[in-house]
């Protein structure tokens, strides 16, 4: 028979007689939290589940009012005419506007013929400058590899101007190598072909050294077991790079190929300086008709149709890129 500790009891009696640990108190405050109990209220918004998503509040409040708001309202624009309180709801007459513009077509036509020339150019000069600079019989090969990504260091309207300069008809400094070599001046920048030319040369001097240092990256991941395998083989330096270079670098020609094709559509900086689009919208492009759209005549409605248009071009483009050189499995 077993007898309830009195009121008077010694601490360690009334643990053995309770089964609590001795050296802690029984008696507390009525309502006051057990033992690893936190207070009511307290700490329920820093808990171990909370914390992460707390972490990344500021990033997604950045991208809602900076990236997903403007993205919205742009399409909501879209979908209307006019401006201010005289906007009003159009549904998807912009878009028809658009299907029926031939200034768009145009735009769109020249875009994709300097993307056409102008991708596989770069991308392919690229190769070989990094090829060269991986090669160890080249001298002082970082003071090479500065001076080919220099030209990416370069602001997109300062190498436009400077470009103005060199390709002018009359005081340009390339006019003025031809005529050492009896060729006559070309008006780079007054005729339609040679204008598309000045665009071509301001783009692949300007991006080539940047692509080169990504596939430099690469050649220098490539273990070179592989060409030392090929080579006992008795494989050619044409049959090394054919089947271990080029499969080696297929996730950075991917990465490049899409890099360069988004950054042709969206080509702006370097017509806009070199030619204001001229002569004869030769060198207009689809950025080009859409920011006159937007500042110059205030058509806020057509310039978001232009922008959605160009934004579903570029992924369907992207898409296609990936299916065709992405990895088989």
């Amino acid at each position: 028979m077993s007898l309830a500790p009195s009121e008077s009891a010694p601490a360690g009696a009334v643990a053995a007689a309770t089964g609590a640990p001795a050296g802690r108190g029984v008696c507390r405050r009525p309502g006051s939290p057990g033992p690893g109990r936190a207070r009511p209220g307290h700490g329920r918004l820093l808990t171990r589940a909370s914390v992460p998503y707390l972490l990344i509040m500021p990033a997604v409040l950045g991208f809602a009012i900076f990236k997903a708001y403007p993205i919205a309202a742009s399409f909501w624009i879209s979908l209307t005419t006019g401006n201010g309180d005289a906007r009003r709801f159009s549904g998807l007459a912009n878009y028809r506007r658009l299907l029926d513009d031939p200034l768009f077509w145009t735009a769109l036509k020249n875009t994709a013929l300097i993307l056409v020339v102008q991708v596989p150019l770069m991308l392919g000069l690229a190769l070989l400058v990094a090829l060269g600079l991986n090669s160890t019989k080249v001298w002082l090969r970082p003071l090479w590899r500065l001076g080919v990504f220099v030209p990416s260091l370069t602001g997109l309207v300062a190498a436009g101007v400077m470009f103005s300069v060199i390709l002018n008809h009359d005081a340009g400094l390339l006019n003025w190598v031809l005529s050492l070599f009896g060729v006559d001046r070309v008006n780079w920048l007054g005729s339609p072909f040679w204008a598309r030319v000045g665009v071509v040369l301001v783009i692949t001097w300007h991006y080539t050294g940047y692509n080169a240092v990504m596939y430099l990256a690469g050649l220098q991941g490539i273990p070179k077991e592989l060409y030392e395998a090929a080579m006992v083989d008795g494989a050619g330096p044409v049959r090394r790079f054919v089947s271990i270079t080029l499969p080696q670098l297929r996730p950075i020609l991917l990465l490049t190929v899409v890099l360069s094709t988004i950054g042709t559509l969206q080509l702006f900086d370097e017509p806009y300086v070199l030619t204001g689009g001229g002569p004869d919208n030769a060198t207009l492009t689809v950025t080009m008709y859409l920011y006159n759209n937007g500042f110059k005549y205030f058509d806020f409605g057509y310039a978001s149709a232009l922008a959605y248009a160009l934004a579903l071009i570029v992924s369907v483009l992207g898409i296609l890129q990936v299916r065709l050189m992405g990895e088989r499995r």
